[in-house]
C-alpha cells in the first residue's frame, strides 16, 4: 500500500501540471481584459503601463513559467515560514525565514497575494460545505440501507421520489425557493450570511445555527440524493450474495448480517461517490454562495470571473483540481482499508 500510494503522489504532479497548463490555455482564450474596468478617464498610455506591470504583455509561456515559480515555490516558502512562525502546531519551532521578498501570486483586482484573501475567506466556506456534506452522509447512508432492506415498502417509494426530486433540482432554484418560504414568509431563518458574526454566547450560537441552516441544506439535499441511491443499489447487490446466506444459516441476527456483513462490503462503490464528490460540493458552494451572501471562496471565484482577475481565477480552479486527484487517491486506499482482497502492491 505505501508503495501504491507514494507511486500515485509521484504521478500527481505531472498530472497537475497538464491541468494548471489546460487552465491557463483556457483563460487565456477566454474574453475579457483586465483593463475594461478601469475608468474611462485614465490616459490609455497609463492603462499600457498599468497592462506591463501585470505581465500581460509577456509572451504566454513566460506568464505560465512565472505561475508555476509562484505558486510550486514561492507561495510553499511563506506556507512553511507561517507554520514555523504563528501556527499553534509548529511555532515551536525555530523560524525558517525562507521567503525572501519575492513575487508571490498576485491578484489583479485587489493587488494583494492570492493565497492571503483564500485563506480569509476558506473558513466561511469550510463551515458551509464541510457541515452540509457531514449532514448530507449522515442521512443518505442510513435511508439507503434501509430502503434496500425495505425494498418496494413505502419508506422505499417515498426516500426514491424524494431522492429524485432532490437530484433533478439544482441550487440556484432550491436556494430562492427556501429565502421566500423561510425566510420572507416565515421570518424563521436570515437570508443574508453574516460572515462578520462571532460566537461568543448562546444566543449568538443559535444565531449561527439559524443562518447555516438553510445554505447548508440546500448542498446537502443534492448530496443525501446522489449518496442514498448508490447506497441503495450497493446494498441490494450484496443483500442476495451467498455470504449473507451463509451468515443466516449460521444463525447470526439481522443487524449483525447488515450492519456488519453487508454494510461494509456494500461502502467499496460508495466510498468513491463521497471522497470525489468533494469537489463536486465546492462547485456546487459557488452558486449557493452567491444566493446566500456567503463571503466564501465561491462567491469570491464569481467575483474574479466578473473582474477578469485571472491569477485568482486560475488559483482557485487549480485548488479544485488538487481536491479532486487528492481525493480521488484517498479513495483507492480506503479500497483496501475495506476489501482485504484489494491490493496494489
Amino acid at each position: 500500500m505505501l508503495t501504491f500510494t507514494i507511486r500515485r503522489l509521484v504521478l500527481a504532479i505531472p498530472t497537475l501540471l497538464i491541468i494548471s497548463l489546460v487552465i491557463f490555455l483556457l483563460l487565456q482564450l477566454a474574453p475579457g481584459d483586465p483593463m475594461a474596468q478601469v475608468p474611462l478617464t485614465v490616459p490609455p498610455e497609463v492603462k499600457e503601463k498599468m497592462r506591463e506591470a501585470l505581465g500581460l504583455g509577456q509572451p504566454l509561456h513566460i506568464q505560465f513559467w512565472k505561475w508555476l515559480v509562484q505558486m510550486f515555490w514561492v507561495e510553499p516558502k511563506v506556507l512553511i515560514d507561517w507554520l514555523t512562525r504563528d501556527s499553534w502546531m509548529f511555532g515551536w519551532l525555530p523560524d525558517t525565514a525562507l521567503y525572501q521578498d519575492e513575487l508571490r501570486v498576485i491578484s489583479w483586482q485587489t493587488r494583494s497575494p492570492v493565497f492571503d484573501i483564500v485563506v480569509q475567506r476558506l473558513p466561511q466556506t469550510l463551515w458551509v460545505v464541510g457541515m452540509s456534506y457531514v449532514v448530507g452522509i449522515l442521512i443518505a447512508l442510513p435511508i439507503g440501507i434501509y430502503s434496500a432492506y425495505r425494498q418496494y415498502s413505502l419508506f422505499d417509494q417515498a426516500g426514491t421520489f424524494i431522492t429524485m426530486i432532490g437530484f433533478s433540482i439544482p441550487p440556484f432554484f432550491t436556494g430562492p425557493l427556501l429565502i421566500v418560504i423561510f425566510s420572507v414568509q416565515l421570518g424563521w431563518f436570515p437570508f443574508i450570511y453574516d460572515t462578520t458574526h462571532e460566537v461568543v454566547d448562546w444566543d449568538t450560537f443559535v444565531y449561527q445555527l439559524k443562518q447555516m441552516i438553510m445554505p447548508v441544506m440546500v448542498l446537502a439535499l443534492q448530496t443525501t440524493a446522489q449518496i442514498s441511491r448508490f447506497m441503495r443499489a450497493s446494498v441490494l447487490d450484496n443483500l442476495n450474495q451467498d455470504y449473507v446466506r451463509t451468515a443466516r444459516a449460521k444463525g447470526l441476527g439481522e443487524a449483525v448480517v447488515v450492519m456488519i456483513h453487508v454494510l461494509r462490503n456494500s461502502m467499496i462503490p460508495v466510498v468513491t461517490v463521497i471522497a470525489l464528490g468533494v469537489p463536486g460540493i465546492f462547485g456546487g458552494a459557488i452558486i449557493t454562495e452567491v444566493v446566500f451572501s456567503v463571503n466564501g471562496i465561491g462567491q469570491l471565484l464569481i467575483t474574479a470571473l466578473f473582474a477578469n482577475d485571472l491569477p485568482m481565477v486560475m488559483t482557485i480552479t487549480f485548488m479544485f483540481a488538487v481536491l479532486i486527484v487528492m481525493f480521488n487517491l484517498i479513495a483507492d486506499i480506503l479500497y483496501g482499508v475495506l476489501d482485504p482482497r484489494i491490493r496494489y502492491d
